[in-house]
């Protein structure tokens, strides 16, 4: 016999994107089920970045899961910029009208979140695969799900396909009505997670002959670091002793900001890829976080940007339940779609400008640390910067 669950909203995906948009839900009063195809233990082993906007921590703080953050996160007041054997530090704050930046891992997020679920929120289906989903062009939807106990099925008014790039919402768009756009890099990251205090007051973005390099955190005791490296490379062929003489190289300085080291925890290569979906609506379906978007980690958005998506899609949400009020749902993925552009090209850029592609001319080499330069010696220019770094506003 089929489980038949009804909901307001069936949530795909129980990353930050999903259980974020279920927890904004649940405070209007709306219905939500998220179905997760992972089991709990990995949802909340996934590790992935965590540079947080200051909307990014104020939505957060909103949704029930401040006090944990606020004791634990690193605030940072600026960062470095490394190149030609020199150290430039932007000051944000005083950049960006008091916006700061916060360090608090993706990974927490999504236990601070999952926690607030047990507490009476609305139910994670884990191990639960969304296989096909019917009546998106309709008045209703049904989502069709391979359950451990069986077949079932939710029945919603709006699905939300907060499930990742490899997941069904965006296979559910039709060819004819889905646009992709999408460049993918000629390098990629090596990235090393480093029982080590972090080596620098603030993350440091390195410009190299040898290739970026940046040194980052995750707590007082842990340090995130990276390499670029081929696109094809193997993590095979990196030795620890090839690492650390990496990161000394790129980022030390011939010993003027020594580069602290520790045991290797976890160890491994991203692809670097900028990608864009449009439309993020097709019916009662809504597109949000890498569903619909990806950009290279430079920039530090990725989760930033999904939790713009959930905030605005919970509140054309809200304002549809409450009255009856479709304009927000209308006009979600034109809106979404302004933001994740500049969002786009803003990783893209500074990919651009700290990364060292195969081949690079002279003539582009020169031109690359020119741009440095004048990035961090005109206000105005690193002013631009701060803005986007901090985040774009919201609204």
């Amino acid at each position: 016999m089929t489980n038949v669950m009804k909901t307001d909203v069936a949530i795909l995906g129980a990353g930050p994107a999903g259980l974020l948009l279920a927890q904004l839900l649940h405070q209007a009063g709306i219905g939500a089920i998220v179905v997760e195809a992972q089991s709990r233990d990995h949802v909340l082993g996934r590790v992935r970045a965590g540079v947080l906007e200051q909307g990014t921590v104020d939505t957060l703080r909103d949704a029930g899961i401040g006090p944990r953050m606020d004791a634990e996160r690193m605030e940072h007041h600026g960062i470095y910029i490394q190149f030609a054997d020199q150290r430039h530090l932007l000051d944000i704050p005083s950049l960006a009208a008091g916006r700061t930046v916060s360090v608090y891992g993706q990974q927490e997020v999504v236990r601070d979140l999952i926690a607030l679920r047990d507490t009476g929120g609305p139910p994670v289906l884990f191990e639960t695969r969304a296989v096909a989903v019917e009546g998106l062009t309709g008045a209703d939807c049904v989502v069709h799900l391979d359950t451990p106990e069986g077949v079932a099925r939710i029945e919603c008014a709006f699905v939300a396909g907060c499930d990742g790039f490899h997941g069904l919402a965006r296979q559910l768009v039709p060819g004819d009505r889905l646009r992709c756009f999408e460049r993918n890099y000629p390098y990629a990251w090596l990235g090393v997670l480093v029982e080590a205090p972090p080596s620098s007051d603030a993350v440091v973005y390195a410009h190299h002959p040898d290739g970026f390099a940046l040194s980052s955190m995750r707590s007082p005791e842990v340090s995130r670091l990276y390499l670029q490296c081929p696109a094809d490379d193997d993590i095979a062929a990196w030795s620890d002793a090839k690492i650390w003489e990496g990161l000394h190289r790129r980022l030390g300085g011939d010993g003027r900001w020594p580069v602290n080291e520790g045991p290797i925890l976890q160890r491994g290569i991203t692809p670097l890829r900028s990608f864009v979906a449009e439309p993020m609506r097709h019916g009662r379906l809504f597109l949000a976080g890498d569903a619909a978007h990806i950009v290279p980690p430079t920039g530090a958005k990725g989760m930033n940007l999904a939790v713009a998506d959930v905030r605005l899609l919970a509140r054309a949400l809200e304002r549809f339940f409450a009255a009856g009020n479709e304009a927000g749902l209308d006009d979600y993925s034109d809106h979404c779609l302004r933001r994740v552009w500049k969002v786009e090209r803003f990783s893209a850029r500074t990919t651009e400008l700290l990364h060292v592609p195969p081949g690079q001319s002279d003539f582009d080499a020169r031109l690359q640390l020119a741009d440095l330069d004048y990035l961090t010696s005109s206000p105005a220019a690193a002013a631009s910067f701060a803005e986007n770094y901090s985040g774009l506003p919201f609204d």
